[in-house]
């Protein structure tokens, strides 16, 4: 009885979490956007019609990144928060990456 309380307990607090990390996304595109103009374009196409998949000469367009079905809040969150290789470390706010994934998942097809 006690472990299924826990488990429970595990799964609401997991749900809850969902949603708060949902809602911090239910921002403004447009603000979305521009973080994502500041920071990315240099490198990203950051359109909605973006195509290049990637190459060692090029990053993948966020429109690409956006229809990986890999690509979630989670996983950009995670990625974004990181350094990698050849991507400038930026060391972006909560707020920044949260607002370059939202812009990055309003793309989605």
């Amino acid at each position: 009885m006690a472990i299924h309380r826990i488990v429970r307990a595990v799964l609401v607090s997991m749900l809850f979490l969902q949603m708060g990390a949902l809602g911090a996304f239910a921002q403004d595109v447009a603000a979305d956007e521009t973080v994502a103009k500041t920071w990315c374009a240099g490198c990203h196409d950051v359109g909605a019609i973006g195509r290049n998949l990637g190459s060692d000469a090029r990053p993948p367009a966020f429109a690409a990144i956006a229809n990986m079905n890999s690509t979630t809040a989670m996983s950009l969150g995670a990625f974004l928060s990181t350094p990698h290789g050849q991507m400038p470390d930026y060391n972006l706010s909560r707020n920044d990456i949260a607002n370059v994934s939202a812009y990055i998942l309003n793309l989605r097809k």
